[in-house]
């Protein structure tokens, strides 16, 4: 297994200044080089070296492993996929979507069995996910999802609960029904993708952390440290692709933000539910989700953060002291019982966004390497299916994961600025406008429609 490593014998001399691993500090080769130490490029290694033990691997990381949405996420390992499965159905038709949804379903059962059999600790535990319907307009949406569900073959994954029984899984304020799906798994996210680096290095992958990427082509990854010439080029930078030069207006960063309560005791945690660890969220526009955490903390996250001008990203905007107050106060409407209880941790980062929504795995007709990404927030799952389907198509395998219809997707671009600086906090506007316009009327909300035309 040894044989995983570059060949060059200085290739990682030295300590980065970032994470305690060391940082290329000269020209290597490999068979396979992957840009990006997330979930994806970890899962990607993983089977690939499990696979094939004679592989050379090297994994190349700006930063440290796992410091982006991966090592931060709101600990979500769901099926959950950000193009609904009507639309996957119109795009690739009907077998397809079913295909691709029924893939994410097993992908939630593979993440548990890696962790159990390399012995993974990040407190996984599988207690589905619930979505609430708090307005009679929420609860149509409910609906509409179980009904959909039902047509394409998923009632049991999706089914329509009761008030009654979404209040005994989940007591929040106003519930009027729920959705309710048992492929979901909630999670430490840091732990599993720490557990991820270290157990890829004990199958001798190599991990170089403080490193650059500025060029990738079919067979080449040129850093600022050296350059790595490898039989396949996987880029698997996700929210960060942007940062890599020509790559600029293939995924948008959008800043998801996060609040945590501290621990909180037996009688709080009565009065709320989530016995099973359930993550929750509910049928609104603007995105919420939140998970009752092994330490039995309410973590609690959701979308409006503003996108930056120029696809920018920096550590201050990984906090936001506006939305984290907002983010308290949901909770607050959501469960009156913490009352002043305050909150101890808010945190952040950007996740990737593709112009139609559509996550994508496959190789880059133009430039040749391999890429996965654009999981709109819905990564902690999707990227270990990428990490699957990136090996059989290096690997040359067909396989019904190389069938599945994100294979070889190709999204648009998004605009050029200052049109993609509009467009994005335009809509961003009109959905949380959409929310409380449906509060105040009672009625499925015109924004909401606008929006999804803005979006495309």
């Amino acid at each position: 297994m040894n044989a995983a490593k570059p060949t060059s014998s200085t290739a990682t001399e030295g300590r980065s200044p970032i994470g305690g691993r060391p940082a290329l500090t000269g020209d290597t080769t490999a068979d396979v080089a992957i840009v990006g130490a997330g979930y994806t490029g970890l899962w990607s290694a993983y089977y690939l070296s499990r696979q094939r033990p004679d592989l050379r691997i090297i994994v190349i990381e700006k930063e440290h492993a796992g410091f982006g949405a991966s090592g931060r996420n709101g600990g979500w390992c769901s099926a959950l996929l950000p193009t609904p499965i009507s639309t996957l159905a119109r795009r690739h038709g009907r077998d397809a979507a079913i295909a691709m949804q029924r893939a994410m379903f097993a992908t939630v059962a593979e993440v548990e069995r890696v962790t159990v059999a390399e012995g993974i600790d990040c407190d996984l535990a599988v207690g589905g996910t619930l979505h609430l319907a708090r307005t009679p307009t929420q609860l149509t949406r409910a609906v509409h999802e179980a009904a959909e569900a039902a047509e394409f073959g998923l009632a049991d994954d999706v089914r329509l609960l009761s008030a009654a029984e979404a209040s005994d899984r989940c007591s929040a304020t106003g519930v009027l029904g729920a959705t309710f799906s048992p492929h979901c798994a909630a999670i430490h996210p840091a732990k599993l993708v720490h557990g991820l680096a270290a157990l890829v290095e004990r199958l001798g992958v190599t991990i170089v952390e403080g490193t650059s990427a500025l060029r990738l082509t079919a067979h080449q990854v040129i850093t600022d440290r050296g350059t790595v010439t490898a039989g396949h080029v996987i880029r698997a930078t996700e929210g960060y692709t942007h940062t890599i030069p020509g790559n600029r207006r293939e995924l948008a960063p959008v800043y998801s933000l996060m609040v945590a309560t501290p621990q909180l005791d037996a009688a709080t945690w009565d009065r709320i539910g989530l016995r099973e660890r359930e993550t929750f969220a509910d049928h609104r526009h603007l995105i919420i989700y939140g998970q009752r955490t092994a330490d039995d903390r309410l973590v609690f996250g959701g979308r409006g953060a503003p996108y930056h001008f120029g696809s920018a990203i920096r550590p201050e905007f990984d906090t936001d002291a506006r939305v984290a107050a907002k983010l308290r106060r949901t909770l607050g409407e959501l469960f009156p019982v913490l009352g002043d209880v305050p909150i101890t941790h808010a945190w952040g980062g950007p996740l990737g966004i593709a112009r139609d929504w559509h996550a994508a795995v496959g190789r880059d007709p133009r430039r040749g390497f391999y890429h996965a990404g654009g999981y709109v927030g819905d990564g902690v799952a999707t990227s270990n299916l990428a990490g699957r389907t990136l090996r059989d198509l290096i690997l040359g395998v067909e396989s019904e994961l190389t069938a599945l219809p994100w294979v070889g997707h190709r999204s648009p671009r998004w605009e050029p600025e200052p049109l993609r600086w509009i467009g994005i906090n335009a809509a961003l506007r009109l959905v949380s406008g959409a929310d409380a316009e449906e509060a105040r009327t009672g009625r499925p909300s015109r924004r909401a429609a606008l929006t999804s035309r803005l979006l495309g």
